[in-house]
């Protein structure tokens, strides 16, 4: 079938076939037919839209002789296929819904391709450059939807089985956050660190993608702090046991011998991805997602973003003028939790606290620097806390802000211990804590399959 003749065959069923056009129509844009099949579809719609109503053959003709801008040509040519396109073949609608769609992703990237081709050349006056991956990104986004949602009365079953199913989880290798996420982490969240300068926000991230790939998980960091390899960096101080300060001092063999230890013991990849700071936002993030999968073959099980407060928003930064903090950052959670959604992955990012938060003890969601709205888009959110009496017993403090996967109230305060020489945070005796007074050592989770202890266990094998 020629693309002419899929043009007249959509047209068609859009004026014969009433479930075809139901499913369709919000889909379609003018911009992807050519000449005649694009007047005729533009008051097909527009008489939809003010009729709501399938317009007959007569009725269609009256409203395109009453368009004054169409040529002799160009109305003559349309009149000579209105015969044929309400000339009715009934045709599988399965089958034409899929070619519609079709033909609506690839007529979608042509169009994108062609006004990449008019910005570079400096023909397009409205956009520049740096709008090309927002224009190829939603291109390839283009999807017919086929979830016409929900039947609370109807889905029962559906629903029960939604909550009793054992809910797959990126655990942890730290118990107390096993515990408040009942097991770890479930797919298409956004969970927040945060923390004042220094206290350890990449650190707990380079930790947690180390432990992420020790099990055997697929691992992309993004970074927009500091360079690609000092992230590295900080993970091979953590992977391998090395005081960072110390890796330079290891032989070449001694080096490589190592990380090969790690990569015979797992089946994942870490990838490190670096973008300046404050340039990159979620379009450049689902770019490099489809890049990795075509060029590399490699799909994340988890992302990290370091750090949430120096990206961009794709939706904001085309807006101009002043744009308030708290606008602009719930913007930016907003996009990355829609990010973790698409591509089905739990994402952890951070966030700095207010001034006055660096040197508070008991940090709360009013110290989240910028914007009140980030954690009403997070589903965990927790602080990171220091002072020197923590410091001095080797632990932070964590603190839970928001919690949707379990009740924040218990395992509200906990401490971990932190090996800063080696980038690394372990388990600690919660009542060796200085501030013991303030650590609730609240009731383990349930014995359900989502709720069990992970088993630390199988993380020793990566201590050198």
């Amino acid at each position: 079938m020629t693309d002419i003749n899929l043009q007249q065959t959509i047209l068609r069923n859009l004026l014969t076939n009433d479930a075809y056009m139901r499913k369709v129509a919000p889909f379609l844009s003018p911009e992807y037919f050519e000449g005649t099949y694009k007047s005729i579809f533009k008051e097909f719609t527009a008489y939809i839209a003010k009729y709501n109503n399938l317009p007959s053959r007569e009725a269609l003709k009256i409203e395109i002789d009453s368009e004054d801008r169409m040529s002799d040509e160009h109305y003559r040519h349309t009149m000579d296929i209105l015969p044929d396109i309400f000339n009715y073949a009934k045709e599988d609608l399965t089958w034409l819904i899929e070619r519609t769609e079709k033909w609506c992703q690839d007529r979608a990237v042509f169009n994108a391709v062609m006004e990449s081709i008019s910005i570079i050349d400096g023909k397009h006056q409205d956009l520049s450059k740096n709008a090309i991956p927002d224009v190829l990104s939603k291109a390839l986004s283009v999807t017919f939807d086929t979830n016409i949602g929900h039947d609370y009365l109807e889905s029962v079953d559906e629903r029960y089985d939604f909550y009793t199913q054992d809910e797959e989880r990126l655990p942890f290798d730290l118990d107390y956050f096993n515990r408040i996420t009942k097991g770890g982490l479930p797919n298409k969240t956004l969970n927040i660190a945060l923390a004042g300068t220094g206290v350890g926000k990449s650190l707990f991230m380079c930790h947690c993608a180390g432990a992420s790939l020790s099990q055997g998980k697929n691992v992309l960091y993004i970074t927009m702090e500091m360079a690609e390899e000092r992230i590295a960096e900080r993970i091979d101080a953590n992977l391998l046991n090395v005081p960072i300060d110390q890796l330079e001092n290891m032989s070449r063999d001694m080096f490589s011998n190592r990380v090969k230890k790690v990569a015979d013991k797992t089946n994942g990849k870490l990838i490190i991805k670096e973008y300046p700071t404050g340039s990159a936002h979620s379009s450049h993030f689902r770019a490099l997602l489809n890049e990795l999968k075509l060029k590399k073959k490699f799909t994340p099980e988890i992302i990290f973003i370091d750090y949430l407060n120096i990206c961009a928003s794709s939706r904001m930064k085309s807006m101009g003028g002043a744009i308030n903090s708290y606008t602009y950052i719930k913007s930016i959670a907003e996009e990355l939790r829609g990010l973790a959604v698409e591509f089905d992955v739990p994402i952890i990012s951070a966030t700095q606290t207010t001034r006055s938060g660096y040197s508070n003890d008991d940090v709360g969601l009013e110290d989240t620097s910028e914007s009140f709205g980030l954690p009403a888009t997070a589903d965990l959110m927790f602080a990171l806390i220091s002072n020197d009496e923590l410091s001095a017993n080797g632990q932070i403090l964590v603190k839970q802000l928001k919690n949707r996967y379990n009740d924040p109230g218990a395992n509200q305060r906990f401490v971990v211990g932190i090996d800063r020489s080696k980038m690394r945070l372990f388990d600690v005796d919660q009542n060796d804590s200085p501030l013991n007074k303030e650590v609730d050592n609240g009731p383990a989770f349930d014995n359900s399959n989502s709720g069990q202890r992970i088993d630390t266990e199988k993380f020793e094998n990566f201590t050198f």
